[in-house]
């Protein structure tokens, strides 16, 4: 029997949600609901230093203002360390992670590429811990943009899984946790397409099952970059959410209702809701001979 569809979004405590994170939010909303499955939220603040306060709090609320509500708790990465401590030992122990003491001045002769090995000496701060990444090109058919295939070892390197302050990094905290909660289908915006193949080895690595994928259109600036919290993008209004809600629907390509609430407006666009209607993004093949 075939799990029941799980969506979730997963923003960063680093501000307010603005108009491209509520893209994100609401389209993973719509994929999870339109497939009679559930959909949750889960709060990625494993980067305490770019944390703002209070920031978590105004998330959720804003969520609940545009009518988006998990239908779980709400979880949050900090609370989840002990989990990522045993999956990096599962890699250690099987030989696919090792130390590593590089900085980023060392792997600048490299193109920021780092090799099979750490090319640093050992010294006496923490290292991190970076995958063995070896020479699979890993791929993966995208909901929406298609085909999508990329050469680790001449894309990215052997990447960090942990970091030398002591926290799990990005990679492995958010496989651990779709794994954990059930995730079948990641569905975000298009900005992290290319971590999807890091995340496809961890999974292979680990055991965990695979999730489906669907990569969202961006929401972009007047001068054509992608909308961030880091740089003071104009967060949605909680107070007047109908406006960014319909503006959120015309960027994934959606049928939007002209009248009515909140609910009614959500209610409409997942009765009409059309995944082929979305807009693609570019997904190159990025499958190279070393």
């Amino acid at each position: 029997m075939n799990a029941r569809p799980c969506g979730r979004f997963a923003p960063s405590p680093s501000g307010r949600l603005h108009l491209g994170s509520l893209v994100a939010a609401l389209g993973s909303w719509l994929f999870a609901h339109a497939a009679g499955g559930r959909w949750l939220v889960r709060i990625e603040d494993l980067d305490r230093e770019r944390e703002v306060a209070s920031a978590t709090r105004h998330i959720i609320a804003t969520l609940a203002a545009f009518g988006l509500h998990p239908d779980a708790p709400v979880v949050r990465q900090s609370t989840r360390t002990g989990l990522y401590r045993a999956a990096l030992q599962r890699l250690a122990d099987a030989g696919h992670a090792y130390r590593c003491w590089c900085s980023r001045g060392d792997l600048e002769p490299l193109g920021g590429i780092h090799p099979p090995t750490c090319v640093a000496r050992p010294g006496p701060r923490e290292p991190a811990w970076r995958l063995r990444v070896g020479e699979a090109c890993l791929g993966f058919d995208d909901r929406i943009c298609g085909p999508y295939r990329q050469q680790l070892a001449t894309a990215v390197g052997d990447f960090v899984i942990w970091r030398a302050d002591g926290a799990c990094a990005y990679q492995l905290a958010v496989v651990v946790d779709d794994a954990a909660q059930g995730i079948t289908e990641v569905v975000r915006g298009a900005d992290l397409l290319d971590s999807t193949p890091r995340q496809l080895l961890l999974q292979r690595l680990l055991g965990l099952p695979q999730p489906s994928y669907a990569h969202l259109p961006l929401v972009l600036d007047a001068q054509g970059r992608k909308l961030s919290k880091h740089e003071d993008a104009r967060p949605v209004e909680a107070g007047a959410p109908l406006p960014a809600l319909r503006a959120a629907l015309r960027v994934l390509g959606q049928q939007v209702a002209s009248a009515g609430s909140v609910a009614d407006v959500l209610a409409h666009a997942l009765r009409t809701f059309d995944a082929e209607r979305i807009p693609a993004s570019r997904a190159p093949d990025d499958c190279r001979s070393a």
